[in-house]
């Protein structure tokens, strides 16, 4: 009976020790608890910059419905005959530019056409009348020159009263028709042809075509009657052909 007991004296004294299955236990729930604070960085961590995407693509998009919005305002703000009247405006413009420059150019196309007139004239001094002779080149095919002479003046008349045109050979206002032509000529009664005398487009106005009689002096002159002082002439034009002369 001693042995008995002290032997379960000296059970009962030993320290009670942990078991291994309580450490083990223990050990998982640390575990345990370990994987949940782990998992729940890892999710919210990546929850995050979702949720900041999320926010970066709703901002893109409400500025990219904004600058539309605004875009579209503003196309609406344009008033359609506000518009009109600018393109309207600017077409005036342009014409108005296009006739201004249409304008310059005729005049100086004018300007440069009368002076082409002025250099081709030829105007001299008659020393022996003491008139003006001009001389102007003529684009006609049957005129190689225009001549006015100032000095020339009606060659007289013996006829009386009330004038009275008349073109029959022989008559005195004919005869006085030739002398007013070869006064205006040059040429002399026995070197000149009378190819034509005829009405210059009133009573008191004719025309005669003349040449030398070898044809190389070939004329044509615009008589006019003035009252009391006989023919006069006007104008004479050097012919470069009688062909359709008269």
């Amino acid at each position: 009976m001693a042995n008995t007991q002290r032997r379960y004296t000296s059970r009962s004294n030993r320290p009670n020790k942990p078991s291994t299955n309580t450490i083990l236990n223990a050990l998982i729930g640390l575990v345990v608890v370990l994987i949940i604070i782990t998992a729940g960085f890892i999710f919210l961590g990546n929850d995050e910059p979702e949720k900041a995407g999320d926010e970066d693509s709703t901002k893109d998009t409400e500025s990219a419905e904004t600058a539309d919005g605004s875009q579209e305002e503003t196309e609406e703000e344009v008033d359609p005959e506000d518009q009109i009247g600018s393109e309207e405006i600017a077409e005036e413009t342009e014409d108005s530019e296009s006739t201004e420059e249409e304008t310059a150019s005729e005049e100086e196309t004018a300007s440069e056409e009368e002076t082409t007139t002025e250099e081709e004239s030829t105007t001299t001094e008659d020393s022996t009348t003491g008139g003006t002779v001009t001389s102007t080149p003529s684009d006609d095919p049957l005129v190689s020159e225009r001549i006015v002479n100032t000095a020339w003046k009606p060659i007289g008349t013996s006829q009386t009263g009330e004038h009275t045109s008349v073109y029959s050979e022989g008559h005195v206002d004919w005869d006085e028709k030739l002398k007013a032509i070869a006064y205006t000529t040059g040429l002399s009664a026995d070197n000149m042809i009378v190819w034509r005398i005829s009405n210059g487009g009133s009573p008191q106005k004719s025309i005669g075509v003349v040449s030398s009689k070898d044809k190389e002096e070939k004329y044509r002159v615009y008589l006019e009657w003035v009252d009391g002082e006989g023919w006069k002439p006007v104008k004479m034009e050097t012919l470069k052909t009688l062909d359709g002369a008269y």
